[in-house]
């Protein structure tokens, strides 16, 4: 677990020295992910069961094109079959929707995601394609099956969505219990804040959800224990908002100008991460931190329905 951190000191007034944050790398912390699913992707190959994942993407945007590439690549690495289908972006919703419904009946595919935005032409109800998406399928955890279930507490029997249930594997590599902890998660998005939120709570801490509505958020921040950003601003959350020694996840993945580099622009998060990082017991990098395990979670997610695939067929054949 160590070789995950990077840990310094530095000085401070008086001549005392302190502990600044421990860097948690989710470029480290996926590649074990992504190792302990390979050696389960090879035995139920054993089984003459392969994980197959399809993606779905309406257009041709280059940034998707990108996460996508990404999660090609992590499949390929995992051993999981995955297919890229790439419709035009003059598809209408039906076709669209024509579209997950083969896959859904198509018990070879395990896992299927419809990459988002929808770049299309035509109008898209994001919702409406989203939740078609068999729910025995929707390994990205979009779909209002598995959202409901979430906020339920039945962890057990839905998909989490990727990149909450990426940050909570950060949380535990740093050892801290969530239980009996206050928790603070910035942002409500259906993608990160809401699940964050539902997540955090049925592992037992206390949650506070803040958001473009409330009142003093470096108040509600001071307070907790754990912090997970996913507001969409730049370097929002500033140092002295945090309470020392807390575990601090950013989501934020944003643009900045910066002329020392050749792009003209350089990513970084939602956090401060200098000031933060004077703050913080544990911090997650931007790039590196929260990124590599959305992409680990996905094969996860993948790899848990082909599994559970495996199994019902076992049970129909008792």
């Amino acid at each position: 677990m160590l070789s995950l951190w990077r840990h310094s000191t530095a000085s401070c007034c008086f001549g005392a020295r302190r502990s600044i944050a421990t860097v948690i790398s989710g470029n480290q912390t996926s590649k074990l992910v992504r190792e302990r699913l390979k050696k389960e992707v090879d035995e139920m190959k054993m089984s003459k069961v392969v994980p197959r994942l399809l993606v779905l993407q309406v257009g041709n945007r280059e940034d998707s094109n990108l996460y996508i590439s990404s999660k090609m690549k992590a499949a390929a690495e995992v051993g999981i079959d995955a297919t890229h289908v790439r419709l035009p972006n003059t598809v209408t919703q039906d076709e669209v929707l024509r579209a997950i419904a083969a896959v859904n009946e198509d018990a070879s595919v395990h896992g299927l995601i419809v990459q988002l935005p929808l770049d299309s032409v035509n109008r898209m109800d994001v919702e409406m394609v989203t939740n078609a998406v068999s729910p025995l399928k929707d390994v990205d955890g979009l779909s209002c099956i598995n959202a409901g279930k979430l906020s339920r507490g039945d962890l057990n029997s839905c998909f989490i969505p990727c990149t909450p249930n990426g940050c909570m594997e950060l949380i535990r590599q740093t050892g801290v219990s969530v239980a009996g902890k206050h928790a603070v998660v910035i942002g409500r998005s259906k993608i990160v804040g809401a699940p964050m939120h539902d997540l955090l709570l049925w592992n037992h801490a206390t949650v506070t959800t803040c958001h473009s509505k409330t009142r003093d958020i470096a108040t509600q921040v001071g307070r907790a224990d754990i912090v997970v950003v996913g507001a969409g601003r730049a370097e929002m959350v500033q140092g002295d908002w945090l309470k020392e020694g807390c575990v601090l996840i950013d989501c934020g993945i944003n643009h900045v100008s910066d002329t020392s580099k050749p792009s003209g622009k350089r990513v970084v998060g939602d956090v401060h991460f200098a000031s933060a990082y004077q703050r913080a017991g544990f911090i997650t990098p931007v790039p590196g931190g929260v990124g590599p395990m959305t992409v680990a979670m996905l094969m996860q997610n993948t790899v848990v329905s082909a599994r559970r695939a495996l199994a019902n067929a076992a049970g129909h054949c008792l």
